[in-house]
């Protein structure tokens, strides 16, 4: 099973080493990640909700827009020096501690 780390590193191999390329601004790469959330949006609305698609269109696949967008916002990281891992593990430690009992039912009171 892949880590966070090992998709950073492995998308950071394809773009420098198999490409001979370089990272797109941050700006550009949110612009990617924003058609990337919109694509997931579409898919999801036409499986869940009212919009139909149109019998000319294919039947879309959500887990590779999920893979779409995990990969362009490992992509963002890379190119601002963000580590994910430690990223991910900040903002479960303000959920545990800030949410800890957000989600507990109520219990009457006597």
């Amino acid at each position: 099973m892949r880590t966070l780390q090992d998709v950073q590193r492995e998308i950071d191999h394809l773009i420098k080493d198999e490409w001979k390329s370089h990272y797109w601004s941050p700006l550009s790469n949110l612009a990617r990640l924003t058609e990337e959330v919109g694509e997931l949006a579409r898919e999801i609305n036409h499986h869940h909700g009212e919009k139909t698609k149109k019998e000319s269109e294919d039947e879309g696949n959500l887990a590779k827009e999920i893979g779409d967008i995990l990969y362009t916002l490992a992509t963002l990281a890379n190119s601002m020096d963000i580590d994910l891992n430690s990223a991910f593990s900040q903002v479960m430690d303000k959920y545990y501690t800030r949410d800890a009992h957000r989600w507990q039912p109520d219990l009457p009171s006597d």
